[in-house]
């Protein structure tokens, strides 16, 4: 794990040279990749902060805390996007996010920790209760894309009321999942966690002693100064992207898609595949599921709500692609993970529906609209 912190810190470097880039005008190709590498470990430093708060804040409120700031840069980036009118690029995002959250990260995760280890296990139980909202996320961004379809010119200030509604109906169904999850059902959850710390993590009688360690002030200050520099080199990579794509050859479905998802949750990603290589499979299960269901449960309506009050129509009616794209990932994650155990060739399979998604993706048109 430290090994990892240290390698990602080490991406700080590209801060200010992605201002420097910016500044003198060295091209959006190269402001484009230094602020996308940029993002990366202040995404890290964010989760970190947050984790270190949470510990004084307890487990209700710092669940609470790291519930809402789990996906923070993934929402920073959508709604600098979104300010900046490339909604089909957000919308691109979110699809992305739930992919690579249920087919790459996990993959990865089952593939590696399978490599060490014959048959790992977790929770089935939380799989599973993750797998229903999930289904019921994709019913959710299904159902404007049916009506758009089988209806006859439906008005877009229609679609947005429609999409609005939804929002608000998986917004709700997120905090319902909070209340499940840290208060009437916290018991399901409490197992992962207690077997984390009998492999050595922070034992209860330790807890205590932990949160009087923490500078609080500290790390407040560092998830501020992380959050506000990823809005500004969110900034950056939003203003050069449509231009550095152009200039690699890649389409802006593509770049939504696959790399924009990977930027904002690199660190995130790192986390969950170096927990299923020490044996913590609940852990990395939990980031990974949990990861995605928030995207479509809280960030996705989030964004909707967002582009109505910026005055930047955000719906919910996707490309029949990119539902085909979340359905299918949402299918073949619930089928693997509904037995709680994993094994290495589980991991390819996802990895495999990943990458077959993704070369689809790279050959598939520019959707209309953008650049």
């Amino acid at each position: 794990m430290l090994n990892t912190k240290t390698l990602l810190s080490t991406l700080l470097i590209f801060v200010p040279i992605s201002i420097a880039a910016h500044f003198f005008e060295w091209g959006s190709t190269i402001v484009f990749i230094t602020s996308a590498l940029a993002i990366i470990p202040l995404a890290g430093w964010m989760g970190t902060a947050t984790e270190e708060i949470a510990v004084v804040l307890g487990p209700n409120l710092g669940g609470l805390l790291n519930a809402t700031f789990g996906n923070a840069t993934e929402l920073i980036i959508g709604i600098v996007a979104l300010n900046a009118g490339l909604v089909d690029v957000v919308k691109s995002s979110l699809v992305g996010s739930i992919m690579g959250n249920l087919l790459l990260v996990m993959g990865l995760s089952m593939f590696l920790g399978g490599l060490r280890f014959k048959e790992q296990q977790f929770q089935p139980v939380i799989a599973r209760l993750n797998a229903s909202a999930m289904n019921l996320a994709v019913i959710a961004i299904l159902v404007p894309t049916a009506v758009d379809v089988t209806s006859i010119g439906i008005q877009e200030p229609t679609m947005q009321t429609l999409s609005a509604a939804v929002a608000i109906v998986l917004i709700t169904v997120y905090i319902l999942t909070l209340l499940f999850s840290m208060k009437t059902h916290s018991y399901l959850y409490d197992v992962g966690v207690a077997e984390n710390d009998a492999d050595g993590q922070i034992t209860p009688e330790e807890a205590g002693h932990e949160a009087e360690k923490v500078n609080l002030k500290l790390w407040i200050g560092v998830l501020l100064l992380a959050t506000l520099t990823v809005a500004f080199e969110s900034e950056l990579l939003v203003g050069t992207l449509e231009e550095a794509t152009n200039n690699l050859g890649l389409t802006a479905l593509f770049t939504g898609v696959i790399l924009v998802p990977i930027i904002g949750n690199a660190a995130e990603h790192a986390t969950a595949v170096t927990v299923a290589m020490k044996d913590k499979m609940d852990l990395s299960v939990s980031v990974a599921l949990g990861s995605s269901l928030q995207i479509a449960l809280f960030v996705a309506p989030v964004l909707v709500l967002a582009g109505w009050i910026l005055g930047k129509p955000m719906d919910l009616n996707f490309n029949p692609f990119e539902l085909i794209a979340v359905a299918v990932s949402v299918l073949i994650a619930n089928s693997v993970s509904s037995d709680g155990r994993s094994d290495w060739l589980e991991g390819v399979l996802l990895l495999a529906a990943y990458t077959v998604l993704g070369i689809a993706f790279y050959f598939h048109p520019i959707i209309e609209g953008i650049g």
